[in-house]
């Protein structure tokens, strides 16, 4: 990917509250805020270019990578540590971040790649891959984060199981739930056998269609409670 994603123009932005997040969002503009630091470092509210962060976004990167905010004539590394989201639209209305240095320790989601889904032996004799996880949560200095982790898949067999412990890690990054003990060590991905995803599909299917008829029978008993009183 090219390093000017990780690169962004942003403005300090002094007229705040919901009227000039609104008129911004207008102009393509996003609101956003970066904190974090020394002492000396307030929280800044600043202001980028929508069509920027659009074209960022859609890289996976962008979301695990240190990156350069320039802000005039200085600039900041920083980690994007939230997005909103309009509700129905899906675009962009506020993006948080933290200033970091080389050394600053963080926690951070990292996205997991899995390879050789389709050549594994667990698939090709008909096997089902499940995902467990998507993201790892890890801890490490910002200079060490990794974009993603990856899960080789390409000796699996049905009913093998690959956890947290399973996955390399570079060196100086730590999955957190490992650190709570053995019995955290998560299942991140599995081949069923065909039949078993059936049965497990059956399974919720029929738990979300009672969980329904629960709530149908609740809502007709309050319902007939109204009417009597």
């Amino acid at each position: 990917m090219s390093e000017a994603i990780y690169t962004l123009t942003v403005e300090e932005r002094k007229d705040t509250g919901k009227g000039a997040s609104r008129r911004l969002r207008h102009a393509k503009k996003i609101p956003g805020i970066i904190y974090g630091g020394t002492k000396a470092q307030k929280p800044m509210s600043i202001t980028l270019d929508g069509n920027e962060i659009k074209k960022a976004t859609q890289h996976e990167g962008f979301f695990a990578h240190v990156l350069t905010l320039n802000i005039g004539s200085k600039s900041q590394q920083a980690l994007l540590v939230d997005v909103q989201r309009h509700p129905s639209r899906g675009w962009v209305t506020h993006m948080d971040f933290q200033r970091v240095s080389k050394s600053t320790v963080v926690h951070k989601k990292i996205p997991v790649h899995f390879l050789n889904e389709e050549k594994c032996p667990g698939v090709k004799s008909g096997g089902i891959v499940q995902h467990n996880l998507t993201e790892i949560e890890v801890t490490c200095k910002a200079s060490d984060l990794p974009e993603y982790l990856e899960v080789d898949m390409a000796g699996l067999n049905v009913g093998d199981v690959v956890h947290l412990s399973d996955i390399s890690v570079p060196k100086g990054v730590t999955i957190i739930e490992l650190t709570h003990g053995e019995d955290h060590d998560a299942p991140v991905c599995s081949i069923l056998g065909a039949a078993k995803q059936v049965d497990e599909d059956a399974e919720e299917d029929a738990a979300a269609a009672a969980e329904a008829a629960a709530a149908s029978a609740e809502e007709a008993s309050e319902s007939e409670g109204e009417d009597k009183e």
